[in-house]
């Protein structure tokens, strides 16, 4: 199969250089297709679900995964439903839309909308398209390692991914382990009202957040992957949270800096670097994956900055 995503540059970031005194590596994932890292993972699994003979796509999603279900079946042909959570902002309702998929509109979060979503399934010849929680899915997004791995001179000393369900971390340290990079510590950034990752990782078992509340909704979800706290038994992955008004302070000084629109979901994994944590620092040489999203506008930028700054 061809593949539906696109490879992405590693950017050298002369800008955070002088302002850290570290050589920072962007991993440019929001030049995807999609706008975000999904092209890869989620735009596998549809792949394979209509080789199998699925006619019709369904997906829960905080937005992006849903999108990229939605941009990967109109490509492929197929019908597409996106189930997505309240709290989801108009933004990804519409452009879900924009490329051709039905649009459910359905409870708090992301494991709200599941329920209905698999519900749906039933009624449909349909293949299931989850935001991150696939062995597809992360075999898709530890494709990107493939690129860093070519792309940069010698291993990282750390890298930084955003964390939501822990799909991206997921593929990232699939590679990692595949190709013997255990010396590499992975920090996975989150923002505080959606801290499930930390929580985690605090109480060494799997914890279900009461709720969600965070501006990189991207982010909401309140239990991770099971998959990754299991690799948090087997390579160096660690837990980093920043504020809301980081993340959105990071997207609008990557924006001064590099010219590109993210989402504070991307912000948060950016805000380690602009605001370097204790974790990083002894490391010299530090790849953050950009992971994106299509959930932002410059409208949207200042609507947050004036929200966090009260």
């Amino acid at each position: 199969m061809k593949p539906l995503h696109i490879q992405t540059p590693l950017w050298k970031s002369i800008p955070l250089q002088r302002r850290i005194n570290k050589t920072i590596y962007l991993k440019m994932e929001c030049f995807q297709p999609t706008g975000s890292f999904k092209a890869r993972g989620i735009s596998l699994l549809c792949q394979k679900l209509v080789a199998s003979g699925k006619t019709h796509l369904v997906s829960n999603s905080g937005g992006n995964a849903g999108y990229t279900a939605a941009y990967a079946g109109r490509v492929l042909g197929v019908k597409v439903s996106v189930f997505i959570p309240t709290t989801s902002s108009s933004i990804f309702i519409d452009r879900i839309k924009s490329q051709g998929a039905e649009v459910v509109i359905h409870g708090n979060d992301i494991d709200e909308a599941a329920v209905l979503a698999k519900e749906f399934l039933q009624e449909v010849n349909g293949g299931y398209v989850p935001p991150y929680d696939n062995s597809d899915i992360w075999l898709g997004h530890s494709t990107m390692m493939d690129e860093v791995n070519f792309q940069i001179d010698g291993k990282p000393d750390a890298i930084v991914v955003a964390v939501g369900g822990g799909g991206l971390a997921c593929g990232v340290l699939d590679w990692m382990y595949r190709w013997g990079w255990h010396d590499v510590p992975v920090y996975g950034v989150e923002t505080e009202g959606a801290a499930s990752f930390a929580a985690t990782m605090k109480a060494n078992k799997l914890v279900t957040l009461e709720k969600i509340n965070t501006v990189a909704t991207s982010l909401g979800v309140r239990t991770i992957s099971s998959k990754l706290f299991e690799w948090t038994k087997k390579m160096p992955i660690y837990p980093i949270t920043v504020s809301d008004a980081e993340a959105v302070n990071a997207v609008r000084l990557f924006l001064d800096d590099h010219y590109v629109l993210v989402e504070p979901s991307c912000g948060a994994a950016l805000a380690a670097v602009y605001n370097p944590v204790p974790a990083l620092a002894d490391k010299k040489k530090i790849v953050v994956i950009i992971c994106g999203g299509i959930g932002i506008s410059f409208a949207l930028l200042n609507q947050y900055l004036a929200q966090v700054s009260r």
